[in-house]
């Protein structure tokens, strides 16, 4: 029977998802705060009903990978293009900022008498891991908040999204040069090669896959679901290939796929079937999975509050260091706000290099704790921020429901067009036919 259990998980984290959602949405929060608090309540920190599987892993790497192909196919280029320096000078401040505050903090509490470390590294280096676990920036949760308020094709959207890709190639770069100082075996400049290499080999793979493409999708107009197959196993692939030939995130390659896919004729129709995907099913688990993670250990008083100090660093120093970059870089106000606020939420970026530095020596157990609280409350925090900063003085938005529970709705929109109205046409047509 326990080889069943994971129907049960499954069906657990969806309801409860779902519930969740409902409930956070009445209280005029995005849906996916829900998702996250599904997560907590099931998992270890508090019922313990569910713990997580490789199953619940690897099916909730998939939703992360999806989610973001999606973010690329509902990019506009043209903005993001406009916005690549800017997003560039946004994510280094971004980056420097809460690495200064983050060894700031670790400086005074990671120190004998305050907070023993069992860390094997020395302490300056730890000081500083510190600092880059709070560089770190989970763009998933941004985006699908993005989404679901119906933003993420504006001005600020584009900026956070842009930010945060590149946050992510910093953090790589500067997780690369912590580790290479407590393993000689790390070549940084190897690594910044392989970076290097992954963009220009994205930029032929894309050129090539648009080229191929539109001259199948012009000469075959039929059977329109081929179009997702391939889209899919282009995602999964460009994912692969980013992780393990380059070393760059999985979802760095995911977006890069989904750019290269915005540029077809079909992407509103492969938008519309990725959206029902990840709402009814992978989205769901991997917020949830996010959750699932949490496991808190007894903390002294002063762990407690070196956890409390930390979270209003990891807070103060995103929305400050992001949106000084986008003051500097011609951004209003209100702009500011709204990337600096979407850049807060660590999420499993954290999870993922606070768990590289403990198995090197470079966390010790008495600091996970408070990390993993800095990554549940920025997860939490963003989404109910976001919405809030976008409530007032209107960006230059494309009209677009995407949001969960607008998925549906955009889908039976989609029905009624006519792409869908032509393609549903022929394929009666060519039943007729074979009647006859």
């Amino acid at each position: 029977m326990e080889g069943y259990q994971f129907l049960f998980d499954l069906a657990l984290i969806l309801l409860s998802t779902k519930l969740l959602g409902l409930l956070t949405k009445k209280f005029q929060m995005p849906q996916v705060v829900g998702a996250l608090l599904a997560g907590l309540v099931l998992g270890p920190a508090l019922l313990g009903l569910i713990k997580e599987t490789d199953f619940i892993h690897s099916t909730a790497e998939i939703g992360v990978i999806v989610l973001m192909f999606c973010a690329g196919m509902e990019t506009d280029v043209k903005e993001l293009k406009k916005s690549g320096k800017a997003s560039f000078v946004i994510a280094l401040i971004g980056v420097i900022v809460p690495l200064i505050g983050g060894f700031g903090v670790a400086y005074f509490f990671n120190q004998p008498g305050v907070i023993e470390s069992d860390a094997s590294g020395s302490i300056l280096l730890q000081n500083i891991f510190i600092g880059i676990i709070l560089t770190a920036t989970s763009v998933s949760i941004s985006v699908e908040t993005l989404k679901e308020l119906g933003k993420l094709k504006t001005r600020s959207g584009n900026a956070i999204l842009g930010a945060a890709i590149i946050d992510d190639i910093l953090g790589i770069i500067g997780l690369t040069v912590i580790t290479s100082m407590a393993d000689t075996s790390v070549n940084i400049w190897i690594v910044l090669l392989r970076i290097v290499g992954f963009f220009a080999f994205a930029a032929v793979v894309g050129f090539l896959v648009y080229q191929g493409y539109k001259k199948w999708g012009t000469g075959s107009p039929k059977g329109m679901h081929r179009y997702v197959i391939i889209a899919f196993a282009f995602c999964l692939l460009m994912s692969y290939i980013s992780e393990v030939a380059f070393g760059v995130a999985d979802i760095t390659g995911a977006f890069a796929a989904g750019l290269i896919v915005s540029f077809t004729q079909k992407t509103q129709y492969l938008a519309s079937k990725f959206d029902v995907l990840s709402y009814a099913y992978l989205s769901p688990i991997f917020f949830a999975s996010i959750g699932l993670q949490v496991e808190l250990p007894s903390m002294s008083l002063m762990v407690v509050l070196f956890s409390v100090v930390l979270v209003i660093v990891a807070i103060l120093t995103k929305v400050i260091g992001c949106g000084l970059g986008a003051k500097l870089c011609g951004y209003q106000n209100y702009q500011c706000k709204r990337i600096g606020v979407g850049m807060i939420s660590r999420g499993e970026v954290a999870l993922i290099v606070a768990s590289k530095g403990a198995a090197i020596g470079l966390l010790g157990s008495n600091f996970l704790g408070p990390v993993v609280l800095v990554v549940i409350i920025t997860t939490i925090i963003t989404p109910i921020l976001l919405k809030i900063v976008f409530k007032k003085v209107p960006d230059q938005a494309i009209p677009a429901d995407t949001s969960f529970a607008g998925n549906y709705e955009q889908l039976n929109k989609l029905r009624a067009g006519s792409e869908l109205q032509d393609y549903l046409k022929r394929e009666a047509e060519e039943k007729e036919n074979g009647n006859k």
